[in-house]
């Protein structure tokens, strides 16, 4: 059976919208990955799902099986509950962050994903660590334009 790759994930936004961040955390056995960057102007859902797409880009080799902790409600019901293979076929009529979704897509065919969904801001040590992760890249001086961003 192969190794399944742990992902752990967090966004945050200092105001929605507002300068945000991502904090992401790739385990494969002993091996451990922090990633994150902060943007300018950007909203909480958007970096919940950016820490997601800057995990995955990491991988190079496709086919993996992956299980991805998140305490995004917004990020685990759209996938889990089937939400995005809806929005796709309505070209995303009436719904937020296309452009960051259909990133996920590409991403997400190329492997086995599966979202767990975690309670933020609790005992979990590796979410924990992805917020803290995400709220310094947002506090951070070094952010950068969330190019897909759009002000309501």
């Amino acid at each position: 059976m192969p190794q399944e790759l742990l992902i752990y994930t967090d966004g945050a936004a200092r105001g929605n919208p507002g300068p945000g961040g991502y904090g992401a955390i790739l385990i494969w056995g002993e091996q451990q990955k922090e990633l994150a960057q902060g943007f300018k102007h950007t909203t909480n859902n958007r970096m919940e799902l950016m820490a997601v797409i800057a995990a995955l880009s990491e991988i190079k080799k496709p086919g993996q099986q992956i299980t991805i902790y998140s305490d995004s409600s917004y990020v685990v019901n759209t996938v889990e509950k089937k939400w995005l293979f809806n929005w796709l076929k309505t070209n995303f009529k009436g719904k937020k962050n296309e452009d960051l979704w259909r990133r996920y897509y590409a991403l997400h065919v190329q492997h086995q994903i599966k979202f767990v969904w975690v309670k933020g801001h609790a005992s979990n040590v590796m979410n924990n660590r992805c917020d803290q992760l995400a709220t310094q890249a947002a506090d951070s001086k070094q952010l950068i334009e969330d190019e897909g961003f759009t002000p309501a």
